[in-house]
C-alpha cells in the first residue's frame, strides 16, 4: 500500500454522495475526468477498488462502504481545524496595565462596526504577560522594554500624581494646602507592593513615607484606586485614573513620576491583519488621550 493522498479521500466522499462522476464534478466545480483520476489514485493507494463504475452511476464496494464513514470523519476533522484556525485569526489578545482598558471603550464600538468577525480579548493587570509564549498578541507596557526580540512602538508617557479622598481630608481635618507631599509623616499611605519598588512612582513615594502609616500595599492600580477613593489613605495613581474620580483631590499639580508608554508585539505578529487592526486602535486611542495620560 502506497502513501495515501488525503485529498483523494475528499474526491471519493463527493463521488459517494453524488453517486456519479458527473454529480461529484458539479458539486466540486471541476471536470469529471479529475474525479475519475482521483478515485483511481485512491484505489491504487488502497490496493483495492472502492467504487464500481456502472452505466447508471457509481456503486460502493465492500471496502468503499467501510471507507465512507471514515472519510466523513476526516471531513469533520478538517472542518473543525479550519474553524479553529479562522477563530484564532479573528481573536486578538491585548494585555494592558490595570484600569487602562477604559481608554479603548469608544474605539471598540467602531472596531466592532468595521470588523464584526474580530474578537478582542483584554488581559488586564500588572503582571507582564509573555508574548513569546503566546499569552497575548499585543501589550501596552509602562516603563522600559528590554526584550530585543520584541517590536517596541513608543506611545507617549504616563504621568502619576498624589491623590487623597475628600473623606480622608475631612476625617483628618487637614486642608489640602496644609499637606506637605514631600514629607508624609503621620499620614496614612496606600503604598506599592515590593514587586514594583523599582518603578519611579514607588521610589518617589517610599522616599517620602519613612514616618507615614502604611495602611495597604498593592501591585494593582485598580485596587489602590479603590482604597484611596474610600478614604483609606494618600497614594500615587496614574493621572488618567485619579483625575477621573470626583471624590479625589489631586495634591500635586505636576506629575511626581512619568513612565514611557509603549505598544509591544512579536515581530511575526505584524503580519496578521487582525493584530494590525487592534494595534491601530490602541495607537489611535492613546494618541487621543495623550494629555490625559501625561496628566500635566
Amino acid at each position: 500500500m502506497s502513501e495515501l493522498d488525503w485529498d483523494d479521500v475528499r474526491y471519493f466522499l463527493a463521488a459517494a454522495r453524488a453517486g456519479s462522476l458527473a454529480g461529484a464534478a458539479r458539486a466540486l466545480g471541476i471536470e469529471h475526468s479529475t474525479i475519475g483520476r482521483r478515485l483511481a489514485g485512491l484505489e491504487r493507494s488502497l490496493g483495492a477498488a472502492a467504487v464500481l463504475r456502472n452505466p447508471d452511476g457509481l456503486q460502493l464496494t465492500a471496502l468503499g462502504r467501510q471507507l465512507l464513514p471514515l472519510a466523513e470523519q476526516v471531513e469533520r476533522s478538517v472542518r473543525a481545524v479550519s474553524a479553529l484556525a479562522s477563530a484564532e485569526k479573528a481573536r486578538v489578545r491585548l494585555a494592558t496595565p490595570s484600569g487602562m482598558s477604559q481608554l479603548f471603550v469608544h474605539g471598540l464600538a467602531r472596531l466592532r462596526d468595521r470588523h464584526p468577525d474580530l474578537v478582542l480579548e483584554i488581559v488586564s493587570g500588572s503582571r507582564l504577560v509573555d508574548l513569546r509564549r503566546g499569552e497575548a498578541d499585543l501589550a501596552v507596557r509602562v516603563g522600559p522594554v528590554t526584550d530585543a526580540d520584541l517590536v517596541v512602538k513608543k506611545q507617549g508617557e504616563l504621568g502619576q500624581a498624589v491623590y487623597a479622598a475628600r473623606s480622608y481630608l475631612q476625617r483628618r481635618s487637614t486642608p489640602t494646602h496644609q499637606i506637605d507631599v514631600d514629607d508624609l509623616a503621620g499620614h496614612d499611605v496606600v503604598a506599592f507592593d515590593p514587586a514594583l519598588a523599582a518603578t519611579p512612582a514607588a521610589r518617589w513615594l517610599d522616599a517620602r513615607s519613612h514616618n507615614a502609616n502604611i495602611v495597604l500595599r498593592s501591585r494593582e492600580m485598580t485596587d489602590m484606586l479603590i482604597a484611596i477613593v474610600s478614604g483609606l489613605g494618600i497614594g500615587v495613581l496614574p493621572c488618567f485614573m485619579g483625575d477621573a474620580e470626583s471624590d479625589l483631590i489631586r495634591l500635586t499639580r505636576q506629575p511626581v513620576a512619568t513612565n514611557r508608554l509603549s505598544l509591544v508585539y512579536r515581530r511575526e505578529a505584524r503580519l496578521a491583519r487582525p493584530i494590525r487592526v487592534v494595534a491601530d486602535l490602541v495607537t489611535t486611542s492613546l494618541q487621543q488621550h495623550a494629555a490625559r495620560l501625561l496628566g500635566r
